[in-house]
């Protein structure tokens, strides 16, 4: 007759103990994976910063998620927009969701950096200079036609809106680029880490899910100075928003220097200097030779409104 087996015995151990044998691998196991990861990497699609500097040094990757914060009024919106018109100009699609800037403002600045000029000099003040002009923004338009979304909303929103607007551009429309300005647009309450965290946590599910990137833009803590280097631990709110994200970017522009221009004019101290600096204090998953948390200076070309790589350099052409 069989043997009755009693149900009073805990099995669970057993159950663990079968898992963890199962888990625990010799290390030369991961070794095919290391050798094939090492022949993809060569063919494997970079997209980088707009500045040649920097190649060696930082590119975006599908299913991640970057942070880009700053101070107020150090240009983080600038530098981002420039950003995504290069991401453009490498064939991505891209999603602008400004909860701090009207739709027309972030229009114009793109169309701004991609004619390369100044619209507001007096040589375009006139029937000719207006022509010329309109001729400028209809080729910005054809130029982002199938490449630029904007979602039309200014103010404070809802993390559900967010989440669903991110689905919604990753799944119906293809978009591989999702700008978010800002997380306090989104999550009102400086003191509600619980409501950060568990929106940092969606969005960053949503990246990997649906092999998008999310670029979330955020605010430092008020420095004791304006001159002050920020470092990660500036950003405002919960520590959790930098230690889940992949990428960690902070926007810091040379206020110092701007004083010495003022003052001193063409015999300032401080005129060799970069007029921003893009501070990258996090990249999990960079592979190559360089830096992997480059800090980057940036000069200002005043009339396009974008940012070069090296002081005297002209702005990059994007037709």
């Amino acid at each position: 007759m069989a043997e009755l087996i009693p149900d009073t015995i805990d099995f669970s151990q057993y159950l663990r103990e079968t898992d963890n044998k199962q888990k625990v691998k010799p290390a030369a196991d991961y070794i095919p994976a290391i050798k094939e990861r090492m022949r993809t990497m060569a063919n494997e699609r970079k997209l980088f910063l707009p500045w040649v500097k920097s190649y060696d040094s930082f590119y975006f990757r599908e299913g991640e998620m970057t942070v880009w914060a700053g101070q107020n009024g150090h240009g983080k919106s600038q530098i981002t927009a420039q950003i995504a018109m290069h991401l453009m100009h490498q064939g991505e699609k891209v999603c602008m969701a400004s909860f701090e800037m009207k739709p027309v403002e972030t229009i114009r600045l793109m169309s701004r950096m991609f004619i390369g000029t100044n619209p507001y000099t007096p040589e375009y003040q006139n029937i000719e200079g207006f022509e010329a002009l309109d001729a400028m923004f209809d080729g910005f338009g054809a130029w982002s036609d199938n490449r630029l979304w904007i979602y039309d909303q200014m103010g404070v929103t809802n993390p559900e809106t967010v989440i669903g607007m991110s689905r919604y551009c990753a799944k119906e429309l293809g978009i591989k680029h999702i700008f978010i300005d800002s997380l306090m647009k989104v999550v009102g309450d400086e003191d509600d880490m619980n409501g950060q965290k568990r929106l940092v946590g969606e969005l960053f599910s949503i990246a990997k899910d649906l092999r998008v990137h999310i670029h979330l833009l955020h605010h430092l803590r008020k420095p004791s100075n304006e001159a002050e280097i920020p470092d990660k631990h500036s950003i405002k709110g919960s520590g959790s928003i930098t230690d889940q994200v992949d990428n960690v970017m902070l926007v810091w522009r040379n206020k110092v220097k701007e004083d010495d221009k003022r003052t001193a004019g063409q015999f300032g101290k401080k005129q060799d200097e970069p007029d921003s600096i893009l501070f990258c204090r996090k990249q999990r998953h960079y592979e190559g030779n360089g830096d992997g948390e480059p800090s980057i200076g940036l000069w200002l070309h005043k009339d396009s409104g974008q940012f070069t790589g090296n002081v005297g350099d002209r702005p990059f052409n994007y037709e």
